[in-house]
């Protein structure tokens, strides 16, 4: 008796293979789209998951490949990307890749010497037809019914004595403008053989090339007989004169972003000025919060204290509340003419302070605020390391008469000041990049009178960033990356401290 094959091994094989050859050929379209840098993760990520599950000596990885995979697609890649960026003029002036900008300008058009004939569109169902008006000899034409283009397509007009439709009321001007890109992908041929094109919202001409390439990759305006030329330092075609045409292009400029960061005329004195701004601001932050917390926690493990229940969950609220309702209420009660602080100051000692137009009051509103957010958790912490400490301790101090401050210079801080240390760290850090305040509170602002880029006196380096790569009219994402990657670095030092200093504080604990 033939012994029938089984068919089920030979599934997972298959399995993986059919697997395979769709991830390839997901890399082979995001490469084609110009995203190689993404194509090099995903072909690095399917490799590695090809050779992970087809060796048994690599077993045990397999289980720990889908957070492998996620690490490098959702934290290496965009870490790389962003690296890469600020090695770029990438920026709202050079969004387009050199063949994107060159066939832009290839696409661009004039008006022939020919007639110009009237445009107007008709709607046909759920088509449209569209109607031609020789402004000189009268002919009137029509097209057959068409959808509106997503691609460059060409339609044949008849005289309207033959198209067989009565044309109706004409679309509105303002859904001719709503769809002009669309319109400009129209050609419609004539039956002499005329290629009209979109040269007005109610105008059509024979349209001919704007540019033409040449064999060193020149560009010829066949209009007025002028040359463009590719400069891959600026990242712009320009004319003889050197005057810019849009729309440019990305280069590589290599360390120049991060050089303009530091050597810059424009940007030198607010980047400083913000790298300092943020290093006080974190430091500050983390000692007002921390001494905060800590005084309000020696308070709430005194024994004789009572309600000390009540007042634990009162001083925790600030951090159950979510922080952008915190700083948008404490925005308001900042406000200089409705403020409830301000109304406060000004009936007691007839004052108003101009919290957010002046440089100074600007910063001490932002500590105030983020000390009020940040003291209930330095406060539950300091709680816990204060219950750790043996009350012996206390005891022992108490025999020997010592008072509250020697208890609380002599046993507390030194017993509780290894094990906060990292945390502290860690909070530095956390404050370094504390986006959400400043933005929400002031926005960076006051600006900085005199800088010509988007730079404010309250700014930390993030939001100098966001503002840079987002906000400012010109978008300089490249800078915002170069920046984002010294934001990085920085990070990434206090981080290794931090990791340090744990582990040779468990050291000393062994």
């Amino acid at each position: 008796m033939t012994k029938k094959p089984d068919l089920r091994r030979y599934f997972g094989p298959l399995f993986l293979g059919a697997l395979a050859i769709a991830a390839l050929y997901l890399v082979t379209v995001i490469y084609a789209t110009g995203e190689v840098l993404l194509a090099c993760t995903l072909l690095v990520i399917i490799a590695l998951a090809a050779w992970l599950y087809t060796s048994a000596r690599t077993y045990a990885y397999r289980y720990l490949f889908p957070s492998i995979a996620a690490a490098l697609l959702f934290v290496v890649f965009p870490v790389i990307y962003t690296v890469a960026i600020g090695f770029t003029n990438y920026s709202s002036k050079n969004l387009l890749e050199f063949p994107r900008a060159t066939q832009y300008l290839l696409d661009q058009t004039y008006a022939g010497d020919s007639s110009t004939y009237g445009f107007s569109l008709y709607p046909d169902g759920t088509r449209f037809r569209a109607r031609l008006e020789d402004q000189e000899k009268g002919d009137v034409f029509l097209t057959p019914a068409f959808a509106m283009p997503a691609a460059p397509v060409a339609v044949q007009a008849v005289p309207a004595a033959e198209a067989g439709f009565t044309p109706g009321d004409p679309v509105e001007l303002s859904d001719i403008i709503a769809n002009e890109d669309n319109l400009k992908k129209l050609t419609l041929v004539l039956p002499n053989g005329s290629r009209l094109g979109m040269t007005g919202f109610s105008d059509f001409a024979a349209v001919k090339p704007l540019y033409a390439r040449n064999r060193d990759g020149s560009l010829v305006n066949n209009q007025d007989g002028s040359v463009l030329k590719p400069n891959f330092h600026t990242g712009f075609y320009e004319t003889v004169g050197g005057e810019p045409v849009q729309p440019g292009f990305q280069v590589r400029i290599g360390f120049d972003n991060f050089k303009d960061i530091f050597t810059g005329s424009q940007s030198r004195g607010p980047f400083l000025q913000i790298f300092l701004w943020t290093v006080c601001f974190s430091a500050l932050t983390v000692f007002f919060a921390t001494s905060l917390g800590l005084m309000l926690a020696v308070l709430l493990n005194w024994e004789a204290l009572r309600f000390r229940s009540v007042y634990r969950l009162l001083l925790f609220l600030p951090y159950a509340v979510p922080a952008f309702i915190s700083i948008l209420v404490w925005k308001g009660l900042f406000n200089q003419n409705l403020g409830e602080i301000n109304l406060l100051l000004s009936s007691i000692f007839h004052i108003r302070p101009e919290w957010f137009s002046n440089p100074v009051l600007a910063k001490v509103m932002i500590l105030i605020v983020n000390t009020w957010l940040g003291f209930p958790y330095m406060m539950v912490v300091c709680m816990g390391l204060i219950k750790a400490i043996p009350q012996d301790l206390y005891e022992a101090s108490a025999v020997a008469g010592a008072g509250p401050l020697t208890n609380f210079f002599k046993i507390t801080v030194p017993l509780i000041r290894r094990p906060i240390t990292p945390l502290l760290i860690a909070s530095f850090a956390f404050n370094f990049n504390n986006f959400v305040l400043i933005s929400l509170l002031t926005g960076g602002r006051p600006d900085w009178p005199d800088a010509s880029v988007a730079a404010g006196q309250t700014d930390i380096l993030i939001s100098y960033v966001y503002r840079n790569a987002f906000q400012d009219s010109g978008q300089k994402f490249g800078v915002a990356a170069a920046l984002s990657t010294m934001i990085f670095l920085l990070v990434a030092v206090i981080t290794v401290v931090q990791m340090r200093y744990t582990k040779i504080a468990n050291d000393e604990k062994r």
